[in-house]
């Protein structure tokens, strides 16, 4: 009997919903064996070729790893939160969401993150995030390797916050927001740029919260200004 494309659609969503609440709720974990196709369609009741649209479809969404031949089937997936923030970047690019709202956004991470790397931060995050001002010193004289050095030093707080969700959703913001080629940088704004990373240090290595994160809430607003500035100039050349 020939099913209908749009039921096996919906039957083969449901499982997919399933397995979801499933992960969500703790029933499966990373690495737990989900079973074969044919394991898939005995248990749901369903036909293998609905079994099969649900396993690629859970596969699309990186719920799930699939292994064919012998001792193959479906596995829970071992997380991979660089693909989520890659994806969330191209996801807010293609929404066209207005550069304001990803810089609100970033600036409140941000923001955050430098609160809890006072609080958190181990002496080597501290040495770490030293060492990145003192490599970009160095860089003065090349100004997209000075920017580049930025994104890391702003990482590295992210890092010392350490609060993963806050590093990938940074991660994510900072495709979209943070340019390749600043436009609007030079080296008298590099300097500034270099005092206000030295004060956000001392800050987090003072356990200075409220300041780190008060600080980094004007640092941002400079970015954040900087950014409007360079998506409104015309580029040249």
């Amino acid at each position: 009997m020939n099913v209908h494309p749009l039921f096996r659609a919906t039957r083969a969503s449901r499982i997919v919903a399933e397995v979801r609440a499933g992960l969500f709720e703790r029933r499966f974990r990373p690495g737990d064996f989900l079973g074969t196709e044919k394991d898939l369609a005995a248990r749901h009741g369903v036909s293998r070729i609905v079994a099969r649209d649900a396993l690629r479809t859970l596969e699309g969404l990186g719920i799930v790893e699939i292994r064919n031949g012998a001792g193959g089937g479906a596995r829970i997936s071992r997380g991979n939160p660089e693909l989520f923030a890659e994806a969330l970047a191209v996801q807010l690019e293609l929404a066209e969401i207005d550069r304001e709202e990803i810089l609100a956004a970033q600036a409140a991470v941000e923001c955050l993150a430098a609160e809890l790397a006072a609080r958190t931060a181990s002496p080597s995050d501290i040495e770490k995030l030293r060492k990145l001002i003192s490599e970009a010193e160095d860089l003065l004289d090349d100004l997209d390797a000075f920017t580049r050095s930025s994104l890391a030093f702003h990482l590295g707080i992210a890092d010392a916050s350490h609060n993963r969700v806050l590093h990938y959703q940074l991660v994510s913001l900072q495709h979209v927001s943070w340019p390749t080629r600043n436009r609007t940088l030079t080296p008298a704004v590099a300097r500034r740029v270099l005092e206000a990373h030295r004060r956000l240090v001392e800050l987090i290595a003072a356990r200075d919260a409220a300041g780190a994160r008060a600080f980094m809430d004007e640092h941002a607003g400079m970015i954040r200004e900087r950014r409007l500035a360079e998506s409104r100039k015309p580029v040249c050349c």
